[in-house]
């Protein structure tokens, strides 16, 4: 069965500060023919006004005014373009050390993460930060793009050396698939177009790359996780006594016939019919909204979980996470939390605190046990009821949830289950 997830492709940038992001996504966008007639023309405006020659292709991303004004880019933005094979979201995220949060928000979601390397410094901290929570984040694709090669003189040597240091210190980390592309998005080398100076690479502009990457098989297909998100009980004549189960499919695939069962109670059933919107089909898979039946009239709520008979994730009430806390205030020991996992939620203590690691060396710190924001630490949590659970290294959809802090409603940290 060929499942055709190809139409959208989420990829997010990151790099450190003037690495040329904001460039290379304008690059991406104006050269891909992305940009509205509008939009050029007010960028060609400013970039006059600065005493450009030509567009400033920066400025095509940085739509916050003060960071147009101070020339960085700060939060993620979120860009959309399409090319005839493929639609693209990006997530735009900054490269300073601060902004650790804004990468693992912008990143959680995505295919591939294209990371930017100065051609002139080739790997830095910022370069293992990133591709450290490139690793944690279980980011399938990583194109890693060294760019400004015109101030190298296009040279192969210097892209070879870089490509070395890469590898050295990314053999350390789990990476399924990463590829290397060395680019000028100022003068649009190998980004849309291929480099006439650069007759030495013979591989994929980045554009194709990012066109042609396989992700259906990104998706765990294996093991079916059905989160139900609120039951369908229609009140209407020819639907009386119709009870469904609706959600989205987090992995996996259901077939009409296929032997279930309901956690956390352990019940077990048959499915009947499944809906895509108002179509009834044999077979549905992840990432569909569907909404089910069963043979037997089971209690099932909102935060159950339909899965397979003989494949069930955990049923934990404590287990580890590696957290990314993004709050001001730090994390409290013994703390109170409200845990949110697919469709359900539940109350949490933080019970302790195992390690924290320093972004930068990878280091395990098990004496400092303060989380601040940024921090990302491996921390135990206890839950007043079992969670469904996968690790997320498995299943990124089973294995992720978030803390919300209890007085102000505000989330407070990214976890994902080890």
């Amino acid at each position: 069965m060929e499942i055709d997830n190809n139409q959208l492709l989420r990829f997010t940038t990151a790099g450190s500060v003037d690495d040329g992001k904001s460039t290379l996504i304008g690059r991406l966008l104006y050269d891909s023919k992305s940009i509205f007639e509008d939009q050029l023309e007010s960028v060609s405006k400013t970039s006059a006004k600065k005493g450009h020659n030509g567009v400033d292709l920066a400025l095509f991303t940085d739509g916050l005014k003060d960071e147009r004004e101070q020339g960085i880019t700060i939060d993620v933005a979120y860009r959309y373009f399409t090319t005839p094979k493929r639609k693209f979201i990006i997530a735009d995220t900054p490269g300073h050390i601060q902004y650790t949060r804004n990468m693992v928000t912008g990143a959680s979601t995505a295919n591939a993460a294209v990371i930017l390397i100065d051609a002139r410094h080739g790997v830095i901290e910022q370069t293992k930060r990133h591709s450290f929570i490139a690793s944690l984040l279980n980011i399938p694709h990583l194109i890693v793009c060294i760019n400004k090669m015109d101030l190298v003189d296009f040279s192969e040597e210097v892209y070879s050396k870089i490509v070395g240091q890469f590898e050295e210190f990314s053999s350390k980390l789990l990476m399924k698939d990463v590829r290397f592309i060395p680019i000028s998005a100022l003068l649009g080398d190998n980004v849309v177009n291929r480099s006439e100076s650069m007759e030495w690479y013979q591989n994929g502009t980045l554009l194709s790359t990012l066109e042609n990457l396989h992700i259906s098989s990104d998706i765990n297909k294996i093991d079916a996780r059905f989160p139900v998100q609120t039951v369908l009980r229609p009140q209407s004549e020819e639907n009386r006594d119709y009870r469904g189960y609706a959600g989205r499919i987090a992995s996996g695939i259901y077939r009409v016939g296929d032997e279930i069962t309901i956690l956390p109670s352990g019940f077990t059933s048959k499915i009947k019919s499944i809906n895509a919107g108002d179509q009834e089909v044999e077979e549905a898979y992840a990432p569909m909204s569907i909404a089910m039946t069963l043979e037997d009239d089971i209690d099932i709520s909102r935060g159950d979980m339909i899965v397979k008979k003989n494949n069930q994730p955990g049923l934990e009430q404590e287990f580890d996470v590696m957290l990314c806390w993004l709050n001001n205030d730090p994390a409290q020991a013994r703390g109170k939390y409200t845990i949110v996992h697919s469709s359900n939620e539940q109350r949490a203590i933080i019970k302790n605190i195992v390690y924290k690691i320093n972004i930068n060396t990878f280091e395990r710190n098990t004496e400092d046990k303060k989380i601040e924001m940024n921090d990302i630490a491996r921390i135990t949590i206890r839950t007043n009821r079992p969670l469904m659970l996968d690790p997320y290294r498995e299943n990124r959809n089973t294995g992720g949830l978030i803390l919300i802090d209890e007085g102000t409603n505000e989330t407070v940290a990214a976890g994902m289950v080890v």
